[in-house]
């Protein structure tokens, strides 16, 4: 995974070359990424990252997510969705929310990330889903005003209800009460352009 090669770009969003994804996140390199958010109802979806990731692990998530491939384009970032939960989605069912940028610090791991952004009106029961292991443990759902509340800092804990697949296959219920500090440290101004198109476009 760490020698998958990425277009690179610079701070314009000029495309500067190819790099490993080993390098980008060395060298920081701006770089193309796919995110689809899902939504069922007033719920959205998040994943439970798998213990195994090594960054972030045990972490709630983007319901879908994944770095673009050198040759891939935004539509081609669907296969995430397959991949990861198992979910059947072609790309003309996904709502652009547009393009956004940030970047994210951990020591000396750089993301600085040029992600597209999507929004899938999912009608598949998270029952339903076919989890791929090694990426992601779990799903749940939260109600989406209180993860609105959550992120603008009126609330500090939120109420998230799903599963986990547990390491020997068994299927663990999830009802627990969650902070900021569970789910994957992206921006919190990210976070926040994120619900405010969702919440224009749910």
């Amino acid at each position: 995974m760490e020698t998958e090669q990425l277009k690179i770009f610079d701070q314009a969003r000029n495309e500067i070359g190819v790099a490993s994804r080993e390098e980008v996140h060395k060298k920081g390199y701006w770089h193309e990424v796919f995110h689809c958010w899902f939504v069922s109802n007033n719920d959205l979806l998040l994943q439970l990252r798998s213990e195994e990731k090594k960054e972030n692990p045990s972490l709630f998530d983007i319901t879908a997510a994944g770095h673009l491939l050198a040759n891939e384009t935004a539509a081609d970032g669907v296969r995430e969705v397959k991949e990861e939960l198992g979910v059947d989605v072609i790309f003309e069912e996904l709502q652009p929310l547009g393009i956004i940028e940030y970047c994210s610090i951990q020591g000396t791991y750089v993301d600085n990330e040029i992600a597209n952004v999507f929004l899938y009106k999912c009608h598949v029961e998270i029952e339903d889903f076919h989890l791929q292991k090694e990426e992601v443990a779990g799903i749940v759902k939260v109600d989406f005003n209180d993860f609105r509340q959550l992120w603008a800092g009126s609330k500090d804990v939120i109420r998230v209800t799903g599963y986990e697949i547990k390491a020997d296959g068994s299927k663990h219920l999830i009802d627990q009460l969650v902070g900021r500090a569970q789910f994957v440290p992206h921006p919190t101004g990210y976070y926040q352009t994120i619900i405010e198109k969702i919440g224009e476009n749910k």
